[in-house]
């Protein structure tokens, strides 16, 4: 497969537009992680636009790489070709009855977080020093965080008892805040310095080092435990709607 090429964080939107309309055609799961994704491609998009980065050129290259891992895996993934272990774990769910809509949302945010963004901090950042780039970093974190609320009131429209679980657990939606938001701040830094910092022959390497461990991390969402498992069980057999309905709602 070619890979794609794209440049402009507009590019980003019309690419997950056209993954969006053929997962609404398709009845296929994969639609919901890029619904998701592209709430976030328009908040950081306003964000540039609004100058709320301190290098809005510099941002918009880091959201076009970033994309552009997904873009990929996504279509390599249609053609059956290889992918990463993280983003492989992530499209095999998809084909399942069982995880719900949170479960689809968090293992994409596994890969593409935990994997990704770290791979296209390093990149953008080379011949640059990486720490420039901490502080739109956390910014890009802080838009994921402003998100979560919204994602929970549409989770509330395809499982109206969604949010009562939430009261009486009081651990799923800190389980999504946990997993997504502080995971993304420490351990994505953390390895795009590493990166960043590794000779170019050794990247490879330690890119597939990190991706064994991210594809071990997704149990904590495949498998989150006899409670939790049960519980969302009964979310999934009381959903609202077909796929392609709840890939509306996230994208609406």
């Amino acid at each position: 497969m070619k890979a794609i090429q794209i440049e402009t964080i507009d590019q980003v939107i019309s690419e997950l537009d056209q993954i969006i309309q053929a997962s609404i055609e398709e009845e296929n799961c994969a639609g919901y992680f890029a619904a998701l994704y592209r709430k976030v491609t328009l908040k950081v998009k306003e964000g540039i636009e609004q100058n709320y980065f301190d290098n809005g050129p510099r941002m918009e290259r880091l959201d076009v790489v970033f994309a552009t891992r997904y873009l990929n895996a996504y279509h390599a993934h249609k053609s059956n070709e290889p992918i990463t272990n993280s983003w492989q774990v992530a499209f095999d769910l998809t084909s399942h009855y069982w995880p719900i809509v949170l479960q689809h949302l968090l293992i994409g945010m596994n890969a593409h977080i935990n994997l990704d963004l770290g791979i296209a901090a390093a990149e953008i950042s080379e011949g640059e020093d990486i720490d420039d780039l901490q502080n739109d970093f956390n910014k890009i974190n802080k838009i994921l965080s402003s998100l979560v609320h919204e994602v929970d009131r549409d989770l509330g429209e395809i499982w109206p008892t969604f949010r009562v679980i939430v009261k009486v657990l009081g651990k799923v939606d800190d389980f999504l805040v946990d997993f997504s938001m502080k995971l993304a701040r420490n351990g994505a830094w953390k390895f795009a310095k590493e990166l960043f910092n590794t000779p170019d022959q050794l990247k490879d390497q330690m890119i597939d080092t990190r991706d064994q461990k991210v594809a071990k991390k997704a149990s904590l969402v495949t498998s989150p435990g006899f409670l939790i498992s049960t519980i969302f069980k009964l979310i999934r057999v009381s959903e609202h709607g077909s796929i392609a309905k709840k890939i509306e709602d996230l994208r609406d």
